[in-house]
């Protein structure tokens, strides 16, 4: 996709904007320990009666931001904030450990380029919270989920995560927000050995356990693993009959549900939307967020 001078403008301006915010707020977002220990009770009482897993589309509901996934969010021209603009749902980051930190990036190479976790994720959503009197976004009713993909070392991956966000006590307790756990995850015999803010990315058509289901908010699988579709034809009928029992049988489960690997183009979208794919897995942020809120015809 080209970048145009209007993309360039745009992406300076939310740069802008971003360190404006983060500067006014104090280099960190993170309450005294007092103030954090004060609150805990009643944000936990919160989150016992919080609504996740999300919910789903049964074909009544009309699509918003609110159904929306940012893939390797990392990749954007300006990471969380430009999907956190646009209020999305769901943002993803692919993480490794090395030497004790968590770097972001869909491979090691990726590491060299020295972004971590906390400077690119944790820390800009903790000052959001902090400005937004303890949730995400400045509607208070918005939620957003946070899938980390764990690429190598899952459970010291995770432990080195949970200690991350032991540090940020609002991120742990703020009912409107989930840190999904994909790609590497532990066994599911361990879901429920983790604390209760951190939850896991089911795969679509596995059989779990009820314990580790109590822990499980959204299914996903490849949805090429279901269908060759190019988002250009139709989607053929049987291809169509396998996605939609998928779906019903999530659904049914009372789980979301996202396809990554999907096709990412307007098409695309609304055939997803007519399948009730309760996530749309996209790369192209902008793009989405004005199809979504263009007025119906």
């Amino acid at each position: 996709m080209k970048k145009g001078p209007f993309f360039i403008f745009t992406a300076v301006v939310l740069c802008l904007t971003a360190r404006t915010a983060e500067a006014q707020q104090g280099t960190t977002a993170q309450p005294s320990a007092q103030a954090a220990a004060a609150a805990a009770p009643a944000m936990e009482k919160a989150a016992s009666n919080a609504a996740f897993p999300g919910w789903l589309m049964t074909g009544k509901e009309k699509y918003t931001v609110a159904n929306t996934h940012s893939h390797n969010d990392y990749a954007q021209s300006i990471p969380f904030w430009m999907a956190w603009q646009e209020k999305f749902g769901s943002i993803e980051a692919d993480i490794f450990l090395q030497d004790g930190r968590l770097f972001v990036g869909h491979n090691r190479e990726e590491i060299k380029l020295g972004r971590t976790l906390e400077e690119y994720y944790v820390r800009p959503l903790a000052n959001c919270i902090e400005k937004n009197n303890g949730h995400p976004y400045a509607d208070s009713g918005r939620r957003l989920q946070i899938l980390i993909d764990i690429k190598a070392d899952s459970v010291n991956a995770l432990n080195a995560l949970v200690a991350l966000l032991d540090r940020y006590p609002a991120l742990e307790h703020c009912p409107n927000i989930k840190w999904v756990i994909s790609g590497n995850r532990p066994a599911p015999s361990l879901y429920t050995t983790y604390p209760s803010f951190i939850a896991f990315d089911g795969i679509l058509g596995r059989e779990y356990t009820p314990e580790a289901l109590s822990r499980i908010v959204m299914m996903s699988e490849d949805l090429r693993a279901l269908t060759r579709w190019n988002g250009v034809t139709g989607l053929p009928a049987a291809d169509r009959s396998k996605i939609e029992d998928a779906i019903a049988r999530a659904h049914g489960q009372h789980l979301p549900v996202r396809f990554w690997d999907a096709p990412d183009t307007p098409a695309a979208w609304k055939e997803l939307i007519r399948l009730r794919v309760d996530y749309i897995n996209t790369d192209h942020i902008r793009e989405l967020a004005t199809y979504l809120n263009e007025p119906a015809p």
